[in-house]
């Protein structure tokens, strides 16, 4: 007997849809599946996250397995699978970065925001995560902030910068 509660896919909107067919259309008819990654996006844009629901909503609407879609939204770190704060800091830890203080940086960001990595602070302001490489190697080590910001060469106090600049535009300092 399976003990898993139902999902129901949400209700995309008119708008919603209309941006979907606008992805969708760059591929040819019989590989509209290839849109998932767009969809994927335009769901966060306007959540925030990527609900379970919405990947049902999305796999009915692309014509593809849930779990395909699923699939991708857990392998990339950029769609999250729940609510975030307002501002996501993804630290790289692979090798190059590891080796120039990435470790260290996601280190020292937790104990300023007082959160493991992976939590959000109780403000709702930043979330820390762990990533992968983030293709500035030379640069190390790197961050992204907000999926679109890059941050190269982070001392801590470049960090400190970084972290009291963000708190200081929302009016938390």
């Amino acid at each position: 007997m399976n003990n898993t509660p139902s999902v129901e896919a949400i209700e995309l909107s008119s708008a919603t849809l209309a941006r979907f067919a606008k992805e969708v259309a760059k591929y040819p008819a019989d590989q509209q599946q290839s849109a998932v990654m767009a969809c994927l996006s335009i769901v966060q844009r306007e959540q925030g996250y990527v609900s379970r629901p919405a990947e049902l909503a999305i796999a009915a609407y692309l014509g593809m397995p849930v779990m395909a879609v699923h699939e991708v939204t857990t392998f990339y770190n950029m769609y999250n699978q729940q609510p975030v704060g307002k501002f996501k800091l993804n630290v790289c830890t692979n090798l190059p970065c590891q080796l120039r203080g990435g470790n260290e940086a996601l280190a020292h960001l937790a104990h300023k925001l007082g959160i493991a990595k992976g939590e959000t602070t109780a403000d709702g302001l930043f979330t820390l995560q762990q990533c992968e490489c983030l293709g500035a190697c030379a640069d190390a080590p790197v961050m992204l902030v907000n999926d679109r910001s890059m941050c190269s060469f982070m001392s801590h106090d470049k960090l400190d910068q970084l972290i009291d600049g963000l708190k200081a535009a929302e009016g938390q300092v």
